[in-house]
């Protein structure tokens, strides 16, 4: 039999654009070629599922991975919720320059595009994967749809239905979102300083889920004296990616990119709240969309602590902080570390001073993207944020803080406490009152 190379095959592609990345035949030749690399190194071994699953089966076909069964291929796609922290530890990647140009995360996506244009889109991953329809339907009847999302019968048809599992906490809608807020108070902000230009991307959560956070954002870049633009359309498009759906991704990023590349050639950063959002702009959307428009965007595009700490390095930055955090366990979301920009958020809110201590959590809490929410993968997900958790709550006396939205609601659901966001820490610093007690959630955990 001949043995697999370990370079590309001819089937290697990780741009939907390229006529190969749909081809059934040449995606298997890419799979038996990095899964035999990856069961031959095994640096993965202790990060999401996908590895072990990987390694167990091939092993248990005497290395051979083209032996492996169509559910056991399956079971590694699936079980790959794109962290990406294993390309961040990969020695082999197309950013470290090695001709074996692995990319596992990009090839387990392209993999599910692939089954999704033979076999379709499931309802659940369809519906999960329109976040705006959602929180817009939502946002009509706020506490209804917040009581449906908590009451035991809906709960177990939706399980029964959608496949979602009946214990997984569901986020919060608003009656306001964070853009109608924005359009009422822009003016009492007076977002027209000249200390910076920047277009804020909320994002979806925030816009429909967690206006709170915005509006910390927007306290923060007023005490700046930025100039702040804020327009609000569509999702980045990765809950359709996440689900195989190429075409609606595409889409979502050509509608933002049209949008707001002008702004970006009148001299604004555009800044993502959320990680997952900006390391969509950022890697995805030149993959995506193979567009020069596209790497312009992703050019401009920066995480909302990573601009602040360039404007703190430059003595820009208002450090009139009247209070401090105390002690801070500070998780970095997979995606943030994805996006090689270093401990930004970390380093504005060491800038609070006074009593501040940060301790950093590196592990993945398990939630990504909406994996955590699927019945068949919910206490998996819990499983593999059990350092993450552990690591969070060391402390009884620290303050839980992460730059993620969804991991800020696996934490609650695993600690009964929900974390703030570092722009809530920094907002919060401004003011000479101090911070409150986090919010536990009876029944929670």
């Amino acid at each position: 039999m001949d043995r697999i190379h370990a370079t590309p095959t001819e089937g290697m592609s990780y741009s939907p654009g390229e006529p190969q990345y749909f081809n059934r035949g040449m995606l298997d030749g890419e799979l038996e070629r990095v899964f035999d690399i990856c069961h031959g190194c095994r640096l993965c071994f202790n990060l999401c599922p996908s590895f072990p699953a990987l390694f167990k089966f091939v092993d248990g076909h005497e290395g051979d991975v083209r032996r492996l069964t169509q559910p056991e291929t399956d079971r590694v796609i699936d079980t790959c919720y794109q962290c990406k922290l294993c390309y961040i530890k990969c020695p082999y990647t197309p950013d470290d320059g090695h001709p074996f140009q692995l990319d596992f995360p990009r090839l387990m996506q392209r993999a599910k595009a692939v089954r999704v244009r033979k076999t379709g889109l499931a309802l659940r991953e369809r519906l999960l994967g329109m976040p705006d329809f959602l929180g817009k339907l939502a946002s009509l009847a706020p506490r209804l749809a917040n009581w449906a999302n908590r009451w035991a019968p809906n709960r177990l048809l939706l399980e029964k239905f959608l496949g979602i599992h009946r214990r997984k906490i569901l986020p919060d809608f608003h009656g306001e979102t964070f853009q109608a807020w924005f359009e009422k108070n822009r003016a009492r902000y007076g977002l027209n300083g000249d200390n910076g230009k920047v277009f804020f991307f909320p994002t979806c959560f925030v816009n429909y889920n967690n206006p709170e956070v915005g509006k910390a954002a927007i306290e923060v870049f007023s005490r700046n004296d930025l100039t702040v633009h804020c327009d609000y359309r569509q999702c980045c498009g990765m809950p359709a990616l996440d689900g195989g759906d190429v075409e609606q991704a595409s889409k979502l990023a050509r509608r933002n990119v049209q949008q707001m590349l002008p702004y970006v050639r009148k001299g604004y950063r555009v800044l993502a709240v959320n990680p997952t959002c900006s390391m969509m702009m950022r890697k995805e959307y030149p993959k995506l969309l193979d567009s020069d428009e596209a790497q312009e965007l992703a050019d401009a595009v920066m995480d909302p602590n990573e601009y602040l700490d360039q404007l703190r390095r430059d003595g820009r930055l208002d450090t009139n902080f009247r209070s401090t955090p105390g002690k801070i366990a500070y998780h970095v979301p997979c995606h943030l570390r994805a996006q090689n920009i270093g401990y930004r958020s970390r380093d504005m809110m060491r800038a609070i001073g006074g009593e501040t201590k940060i301790e950093i959590v590196t592990e993945c809490c398990g939630h990504d993207g909406t994996w955590a929410m699927k019945t068949e993968y919910f206490e998996l997900s819990l499983q593999s944020g059990q350092k993450a958790f552990a690591a969070m709550t060391a402390d009884d006396e620290a303050l839980m803080v992460t730059d993620c939205p969804l991991a800020a609601i696996q934490f609650e659901q695993a600690t009964g406490k929900a974390p703030l966001h570092p722009l809530q820490v920094l907002a919060r610093a401004y003011e000479p009152d101090g911070f409150p007690t986090q919010v536990v959630k009876d029944g929670d955990g």
